[in-house]
C-alpha cells in the first residue's frame, strides 16, 4: 500500500501522505488554508463550527467492477457531493478533488460568520485577542460587509467570569468551538471544563475546586479563536502589535520548553522592556505548542524588586554596597590567598557559558571540586551514556511501544513530560509508573479506558526507598511487565530520585539504563533513559564537570573559600548553616538572597534567563538557546562575565566580549559540545503542523520558531552496540528506628521558592503546607486528618498540616518541599512525627 495519495485541489494535483487530515494536507503541500474555527491540528476533528465547507468530489466507480470510470479524455471522471462537505472531518483519498473558492463554498463561508457575529459583541478595540483574532481576521476574508442582526435578539451574557485565578471567559465572546473543552480533555487529561445549557445560551464552565484546576490552563487561551478567554496576567495590558517577541527557554525545569516572552516599553517598569506575556514557541521534539502555567505564569522574578541589585562586600559584621571594581579586586586578593583551597557550587539556572567560565576560574586556582546543586539526582552520567537516541521525539511514541516511569512525580517536577506521555498511552503506548505513592500519572496508566479509546497501562508499588530492588529485581517480581516492557518496539525509563538518597538515585538510573542496555533499547530514536533532573540546565552541569556528589563532598569538608552561584543552598539544605559557617570566605552570586547574607563576605547580583544571552541543555540533551529580552536589573552581570572578569582581575586571559565568544570556546574545549555553536542553535526548519503564520485560526497563538530548534548531543550509545550493563552497588539504605518513619521529601510545582514568589498571581494556587501519612500510621501516632504536624529529621524540622492517605506506603511520610520557609531534608531519612495542635472541627 502507498504511503501517500494524490489529490487535487482548486484544478492542481500534489501528493500528500496517505491518511492526512484534508485541512492539513491542502495547507501543508498547497499552501491552502481552508478557514476553520473548532477543527486543530493537535486534536480529533469534530466538524462543530461548518467553517471549513468546501466542494468534495471523489473518482466515480462502476458499482459491477469497482474500476474507476474515466471520461472520454481518459482522465478518471469526478462524482462531486451534492451538498458542501466539512474539510476538518475528510481524511485524504487517491484521486479526490476539492474545491475552496466556488460561490457556493464564499457563500457558505459568509453564512458561517454571520451567524457567528449575530450575537457577539462588537468590543474588538478593548479586546484583548485584537490584532491576533481569527475571528476578526476570517471575518474580514470571507465575512460579511454589514448586520442584518436585530439588536433586540442579542445574547447577553456574563462579561467577566472567573473560571479560575488565572484565566477569564467572556460568555459573550464564545462561539462554542469547544477547543478548550477538547483540550483539557483530549490532550490533557484533566477534564475540568465542560458545556452547560442549550442552543444560543451554550456556555462554558468549569466544574473543579479550585477552578479550572490544571497546569496547563494558559494553553486554552492560545487556542481559543476568539477572545473568550483570556488570562490574568496579560488581560487589558498591551495590544499584540506593541510588542516585540524574543525567543528563550523556559528556566524551571529538565523539558526546556521553547517560549518567547512578549516585550514592551512599560511604565510599570520604569520606561523600559518588560516582559508582558510568555507564549509557547513551536518545537515538536521538545514541547510541541504547548506549555506549563508555571512557565507562562512564573516570570515576574525577571523583574521583582527584591532582587539582588548591588555588589556588596563585608565590611566589619556588616554588608555595604560596593561597586563591581573594588569587589572583584576584593575577591581576587581573597582568591589568591586561599592557596588553591577553593570550590564552586552552582545551580541549574547557570547556562553553559556561565558554568565554563566559572570552571576556568576554578582551574585557575588549583581547585577541583564543582559542585551542582542541588544534589539530590545522581543520574546524569547515565542519561548521557544511555540516554534517549539521537532524534527522539516524544511525539512519535504509540502502539507498540511502552514506558516506565520510576520515582517521579512528573507532574509536579516536568508537566511537560507528563503530558506528552499520556498522550504516547492515549497513541496505544504501554505506560507503567512505579512510585512509594500514588501520583498523577498512575492515575492515567490505570484508567483502562479514555475517550472511547482503550489505554493499556500498570502501576507498581513499593516501600519508601525500594525503588533500586525494584528496577533491578523487576523480571523477577513482576515478569509480565518486564515482558512487555521488554518487548516493545520502543521503549522510554524515566528514573527519578523521589524516595532515594543520592547514591541510591545513581543506582537507580543505572539500573535502568542496565536494563536497557539488556533488552537493546539504547542507541536509537525513542529509545533510552530521562531523568528529571531539577532545573533546566542540569546536563549541562554534567557535561561541564559539576556533579552532586562534589557538593556533598563540599558539605563534608568546607573549603577555604567558596562559590556559590545561583544555588539556594539554605532554602533548600537544613544542614547548610552549620556547614557554611565553616567556610572562611562565602562568595555568593545569585538573583535573590536565601539568607546566606549572613553568613556570606560577598554577595553578587547575577542577571535572570531574560537578561542575557546563553543556551541551556535540557533532559533529552538538547542545547538551546536563548535571547537578551530585557535590561539588567540594577548593577546585575551575566554569571559568565562576572566570573570571567575575576580571571582578568588575576591574570587569567582577557575577558571575553559575548556569551556567543564564551560558547564558541566552550564548543572547542569540551568535546559533548564540538560544533555547538550560537548559529547551529539559531538554526531552524518547518514544522508539522504548520503553526504561527497570520493564519491563527488554525493552530492558535503559538509562536512559529525563529529562534533555533537546538542542537541534541549524542549520547554514548549513539551509534554503538558495544554497550555493557555496569555493575551496581549496593546503595546504602535507610532505616527508621522504632518510633520514626522515613521522611520522603516530594516536589510541588506551585511552591514558595524565592524566584517563584514574585509571581503573586500564583499565590491562590499554592496550596497549604501539608505532608502524607499512611492511616495505619497515623492511627499509631494519635493523628488525625489536618492535625497541625511537625516533622523533624537531623537539622530539620517542618510543620503541615496532615493529610491522611492510604495513596502512601505505611511507614513513610512525604513532605513536600519549599512549601514553608523551613527547609525539608535533601533526600530521604528517618525522623519523628508528632501533633501539634488538634484538627479544628468545622460547621456542615
Amino acid at each position: 500500500m502507498s504511503d501517500t495519495v494524490t489529490i487535487n485541489v482548486d484544478g492542481k494535483d500534489y501528493e500528500v501522505a496517505a491518511g492526512s487530515n484534508l485541512v492539513d494536507a491542502a495547507k501543508w503541500h498547497a499552501g491552502n488554508d481552508i478557514p476553520v474555527f473548532c477543527y486543530h491540528p493537535k486534536m480529533e476533528p469534530v466538524g462543530m463550527c461548518r467553517m471549513c465547507l468546501v466542494e468534495l468530489g471523489t473518482p466515480a466507480r462502476d458499482r459491477a467492477t469497482g474500476e474507476v470510470v474515466l471520461n472520454e479524455d481518459g482522465t478518471p471522471q469526478i462524482r462531486y457531493f451534492p451538498k458542501l462537505q466539512t474539510a476538518c472531518t475528510t481524511v485524504v483519498s487517491d484521486g479526490m478533488h476539492i474545491k475552496t473558492d466556488t460561490p457556493q463554498v464564499i457563500d457558505a463561508r459568509n453564512d458561517v460568520l454571520e451567524f457567528l457575529l449575530s450575537s457577539h459583541p462588537l468590543d474588538c478595540p478593548i479586546c484583548d485577542k485584537g490584532g491576533e483574532c481569527p475571528l476578526q481576521n476570517l471575518t474580514m476574508r470571507h465575512g460579511p460587509q454589514s448586520s442584518r442582526m436585530y439588536f433586540e435578539d442579542k445574547q447577553l451574557l456574563e462579561k467577566h467570569y472567573p473560571l479560575g485565578e488565572l484565566i477569564f471567559l467572556d460568555r459573550e465572546r464564545c462561539i462554542q468551538c469547544a477547543r478548550c473543552v477538547r483540550f483539557q480533555d483530549e490532550i490533557v487529561g484533566d477534564d475540568v471544563l465542560a458545556f452547560h445549557e442549550r442552543g444560543r445560551r451554550l456556555q462554558i464552565i468549569t466544574h473543579s475546586d479550585p477552578g479550572f484546576d490544571t497546569y496547563f490552563s494558559g494553553n486554552t487561551t492560545d487556542i481559543c479563536p476568539v477572545g473568550a478567554l483570556t488570562t490574568a496576567d496579560f488581560r487589558f495590558g498591551a495590544r499584540p502589535w506593541e510588542l516585540n517577541e524574543v525567543p528563550s527557554i523556559s528556566p524551571w525545569d529538565a523539558a526546556g520548553e521553547n517560549i518567547s516572552l512578549s516585550m514592551r516599553l512599560d511604565r510599570d517598569f520604569g520606561g523600559r522592556a518588560m516582559i508582558k506575556r510568555v507564549m509557547p514557541r513551536q518545537n515538536e521534539q521538545v514541547n510541541e505548542i504547548w506549555i506549563s502555567d508555571k512557565t507562562r505564569f512564573g516570570h515576574h522574578f525577571t523583574r521583582s524588586g527584591d532582587r539582588l541589585q548591588r555588589p556588596q562586600m563585608r565590611s566589619g559584621d556588616a554588608l555595604r554596597d560596593s561597586n563591581w571594581e573594588a569587589v572583584l579586586a576584593d575577591i581576587a586578593e581573597a582568591l589568591r590567598s586561599a592557596d588553591g583551597d577553593v570550590a564552586a557550587i552552582a545551580g541549574s539556572g547557570m547556562s553553559n557559558e556561565d558554568l565554563w567560565e566559572l570552571r576556568r576560574l576554578m582551574e585557575g586556582l588549583g581547585g577541583s571540586r564543582l559542585g551542582a546543586w542541588p544534589p539530590t539526582h545522581g543520574g546524569a552520567d547515565a542519561v548521557a551514556r544511555t540516554g534517549v537516541g539521537f532524534g527522539t521525539n516524544l511525539g512519535r511514541l504509540g502502539k507498540g511501544d511502552a514506558i516506565l516511569v520510576i520515582a517521579s512525580d512528573l507532574e509536579e517536577e516536568v508537566p511537560i513530560w507528563r503530558l506528552r506521555l499520556k498522550q504516547a498511552q492515549d497513541r496505544g503506548a504501554y505506560l507503567v509508573v512505579a512510585n512509594a505513592r500514588d501520583t498523577r500519572l498512575e492515575d492515567f496508566a490505570l484508567q483502562g479506558a479514555r475517550n472511547d479509546k482503550v489505554v493499556e497501562g500498570d502501576a507498581i508499588r513499593y516501600a519508601a526507598g525500594e525503588a533500586v530492588s525494584v528496577m533491578r529485581e523487576l523480571a523477577n517480581d513482576h515478569l509480565e511487565i518486564a515482558e512487555r516492557l521488554s518487548g516493545a518496539e520502543n521503549l522510554v525509563i524515566v528514573a527519578g530520585a523521589e524516595g532515594l538518597t543520592l547514591e541510591g538515585s545513581a543506582a537507580l538510573a543505572q539500573a535502568a539504563a542496565n536494563f536497557l542496555i539488556e533488552t537493546g533499547h539504547v542507541g536509537r530514536p525513542n529509545n533510552g533513559l530521562l531523568s528529571p533532573l531539577p532545573g533546566a540546565n542540569g546536563m549541562g552541569l554534567h557535561y561541564l564537570g559539576y556533579s552532586p556528589e562534589a557538593s556533598l563532598d563540599i558539605a563534608a569538608k568546607p573549603p577555604k573559600v567558596l562559590i556559590v552561584a545561583q544555588a539556594e543552598l539554605l532554602d533548600d539544605d537544613p544542614a547548610a548553616r552549620a556547614w557554611l559557617s565553616e567556610v572562611e570566605t562565602v562568595i555568593y552570586a545569585n538573583l535573590f538572597d536565601d539568607g546566606i547574607s549572613e553568613l556570606a563576605d560577598y554577595v553578587l547580583p547575577l542577571q535572570s534567563f531574560a537578561e542575557r544571552d546563553g543556551c541551556f541543555v535540557n533532559g533529552e540533551r538538547r542545547a538551546q538557546r536563548f535571547y537578551t529580552a530585557q535590561g539588567p536589573m540594577g548593577q546585575a552581570l551575566p554569571a559568565w562575565k562576572l566570573f570571567g572578569s575575576l580571571r582578568q582581575a588575576m591574570g587569567m586571559s582577557h575577558l571575553k566580549p559575548s556569551a556567543a565568544a564564551v560558547m564558541l570556546e566552550l564548543s572547542k574545549n569540551v568535546a559533548v559540545f564540538e560544533g555547538i555553536s550560537y548559529r547551529a542553535l539559531a538554526q531552524v526548519k518547518r514544522q508539522f503542523p504548520d503553526v504561527g503564520g497570520r493564519d491563527q485560526y488554525y493552530g492558535g497563538t503559538a509562536y512559529a520558531n525563529d529562534g533555533g530548534l537546538g542542537v541534541q548531543i549524542p549520547s554514548t550509545a549513539d551509534g554503538s552496540n558495544k554497550l555493557k550493563p555496569v555493575a551496581i552497588g549496593e546503595p546504602e539504605s535507610v532505616s527508621a528506628a522504632e518510633g520514626e518513619l522515613l521522611i520522603m521529601p516530594v516536589t510541588r510545582l506551585y511552591n514558595r521558592q524565592r524566584n517563584f514568589r514574585p509571581s503573586l498571581l500564583m499565590e491562590p494556587r499554592i496550596l497549604a503546607a501539608s505532608a502524607t501519612l499512611n492511616p495505619a500510621d497515623a492511627q499509631a501516632l494519635g493523628i488525625i486528618q489536618n492535625d497541625i504536624i511537625e516533622i523533624r529529621a537531623g537539622k530539620s524540622s517542618v510543620r503541615a498540616r496532615a493529610d491522611i492517605s492510604d495513596e502512601i506506603a505505611a511507614g513513610a511520610v512525604a513532605v513536600p518541599q519549599h512549601m514553608t520557609d523551613a527547609p525539608v531534608p535533601l533526600a530521604i531519612s528517618s525522623g519523628t512525627v508528632s501533633r501539634v495542635s488538634q484538627a479544628v472541627a468545622t460547621a456542615d
